[in-house]
């Protein structure tokens, strides 16, 4: 009798040829979403003792002065798979107003970002940005400001932490407190990249002004 069921169960199988595709995609996106949440959200116990040594491992930093309004700097954290991680440099000038950051509000243009949920290795449902589209908008106690993609490509996730924990930007803006991460294609990365500063340059630039 058991074997008669082992064989039963596996004619099932071989005559369910959707259901076992269906079954790889879903551990894929499973995958592809725990490897990516490890890069940017890591244990503890691994992170090195002065950060952000574990982005400059990971990642490549540049950064967009001035982006769109003065004082707006954003950074760009590419990693060699391509995607891009936006986020709000530690000179914005969000971050000189008393008390910091108080709200992120996703709810800009014309759609909720926070709504928007991304799957399998085609990247369904990615929608795709222009350099200026507005991310988000973070306010303080006395203004808001506008969060834009600095570059253009499909909008993979934004964290949505930030809606209840906003205060990650004020503590870990270049870490915990990203904003979004996006694939652009390489020959639109080429384009957005010569308009960035390295680190260093961007150092340079800060210290000097």
């Amino acid at each position: 009798m058991n074997n008669e069921a082992n064989d039963l169960e596996k004619s099932s199988v071989r005559n369910n040829p959707t259901q076992n595709l269906d079954q790889e995609l879903k551990e894929e996106e499973e995958d592809e979403e725990e490897e990516l949440h490890k890069l940017l959200l890591p244990d503890i116990r691994d992170l090195p003792t002065t950060p952000p040594s574990s982005v400059q491992t990971n990642f490549v930093s540049y950064f967009a002065p001035d982006f769109v309004k003065p004082g707006h700097d954003q950074y760009v954290y590419r990693h060699a798979n391509g995607l891009c991680v936006i986020g709000l440099a530690r000179t914005h000038v969000a971050f000189k107003d008393e008390g910091g950051i108080t709200v992120v509000d996703f709810n800009v243009g014309k759609s909720d970002r926070s709504g928007i949920k991304v799957t399998g290795k085609r990247k369904k449902n990615a929608q795709h940005f222009e350099s200026n589209t507005a991310l988000c908008k973070v306010c303080t106690q006395n203004d808001s400001y506008i969060v834009r993609c600095c570059v253009k490509g499909s909008l993979l996730e934004v964290n949505d932490r930030l809606i209840k924990q906003p205060e990650l930007l004020n503590s870990s803006t270049d870490r915990e407190g990203y904003i979004a991460i996006i694939m652009p294609k390489p020959a639109d990365w080429l384009k957005v990249k010569a308009s960035l500063l390295g680190l260093e340059e961007y150092k340079k630039l800060r210290e000097g002004s």
